[in-house]
Parts: C-alpha cells; sequence; structure tokens
C-alpha cells in the first residue's frame, strides 16, 4: 500500500514537511507511548556517545532536531553551546516552546539538512535522531554533516533499525504495519502519518547499511550497535584528526 508522505522524487522533502507539521503537536506524546519511554534512554546514549571527551565548549549540532530532544540531552551531558536545525517550522515550534519553559540555551535555526547554512568545520558533534531516514538524499547528507564537523568531532545517530534474525524482523514489521496507522490517528487522525514509518523503511539501509555510507562519505571508526533486538541502531563516526 503506497503513503502519501512517502516518495523518491522531489516532492519527497515537501510530503516529509508536511507529515512532520502534522504530527508536531503531539509527536512527544507519541514517541512515549510507541517505545514505552526507552526512546529517552537511547537518546541519551546518543549525546553522550558524540560528546565523550569534549568539554562544554563544544558546539553541537542536532540535525533534523524535531521537538529538541536530543539538543536537551546534549544541554544536560553538559554542552553549551547547541544548534538544533530542522526544516518544519512546528516542530521548531514545540522546540523553541520547550526551551522557554526550561530556559534552555539551545538555539534553533529551520534549515535544510542537504545544504546546511554552516562554514566548513563548524561542530565539534553531531546527533541525529530519526531523521536520516526522512532525507531525500542520505549520501548527499551525510557528506554535508562531514563537512561540518570540525577535525576529531564525532557524530552519533539514532534511527529505526532492521533486526538480522528473521523472525524478529518479521514480527516487528508486522508489528509496525498494525500499530502505526493506530499512532497516526492518536497524533493527528491521519493514520498515514505513522503509517510512514514502515514504509519508509523499506528502501532505507538501515543501521549496516549506514554504516558503510558513513565511511564512503569520510567519516572515520564507524561503527553501529543495536537496541531493542535491531530494531532501533545507533551509528557513529568521527571526522580525521584531532580535536
Amino acid at each position: 500500500m503506497g503513503n502519501k508522505y512517502l516518495s523518491y522524487d522531489a516532492d519527497r522533502a515537501p510530503k516529509v514537511r508536511e507529515m512532520f507539521s502534522r504530527v508536531a503537536a503531539r509527536y512527544d506524546l507519541v514517541n512515549d507511548l510507541m517505545s514505552l519511554g526507552l526512546h529517552r534512554r537511547w537518546k541519551r546514549e546518543v549525546a553522550r556517545r558524540a560528546l565523550a571527551g569534549a568539554g562544554p565548549a563544544a558546539r553541537v549540532l542536532d540535525l533534523c532536531c524535531g521537538s529538541g530532544d536530543l539538543a536537551f540531552s546534549a544541554e544536560r551531558v553538559g554542552a553549551a553551546r547547541i544548534t538544533g536545525v530542522d526544516f518544519a517550522l512546528p516542530m521548531l515550534a514545540v522546540a523553541r516552546s520547550r526551551r522557554r519553559a526550561s530556559n534552555s540555551r539551545c538555539r534553533f535555526v529551520q534549515a535544510d539538512a542537504l545544504a546546511l547554512p554552516f562554514p566548513d568545520g563548524s561542530f565539534d558533534a553531531i546527533t541525529v535522531g530519526y531523521g536520516l531516514r526522512n532525507i531525500a538524499d542520505l549520501p548527499a547528507a551525510l557528506s554535508e554533516m562531514r563537512r561540518v564537523l570540525a577535525p576529531g568531532g564525532r557524530v552519533a545517530v539514532l534511527d529505526f533499525g532492521k533486526p538480522e534474525n528473521l523472525l524478529v524482523r518479521r514480527l516487528y514489521l508486522a508489528y509496525l504495519r498494525v500499530a502505526m496507522p493506530l499512532f497516526g490517528w492518536l497524533s493527528c487522525g491521519d493514520a498515514d502519518a505513522y503509517r510512514y514509518i514502515p514504509a519508509s523503511l523499506e528502501d532505507y539501509p538501515a543501521q549496516r547499511g549506514v554504516e558503510r555510507l558513513m565511511r564512503q562519505a569520510g567519516f572515520a571508526s564507524t561503527g553501529h550497535e543495536d537496541r531493542f533486538f535491531g530494531a532501533m541502531g545507533i551509528n557513529f563516526g568521527e571526522a580525521p584528526g584531532s580535536r
């Protein structure tokens, strides 16, 4: 079955932007329900991994920041110079509202992951949570991340994965096909908004493919770790050089 928010042509970015704009108001609630709150633990792991060895002056980019979860996690880890980037204004509105409520110092700006408005080597750490899978050109996005990452900087990415065990993968995908439309109705009255998740996984290379693409983009010390039997994956790498 097709999904009105998923395409592999020039319409992909506008459709993804429309989808995230629709789900923004209840995005955090639905994430908690879908993962039983585990996504918050995984995001803390991502923030700690990206910032390992970096001091409070480290410049952090949270790409595809959404409602700001990873940016705020990086702040709690100890980073003080955090920029969150997203192209969906309603998601940024949620992030900015959370920033005001918590007196956070995170900065949130609208930008395209394929054309970041930052000079080369602008950041010492990059985090991405549930974002790479939605970008129209994944290799180009990884190259852009590599461009803005300073020598010795680290990147950590969290996203849906593909379990290696065939039985686990079948059960997982069956759960997504059944449960995601329900979350779509709960979020915004639109089943396709979360039915998009299993649809977007069909051509997504997942944790092992992302690791390969990261190496091709020029990252060093790449790797990945599975979470929840491989249903989630954390990818990581570094920019060659030293801090």
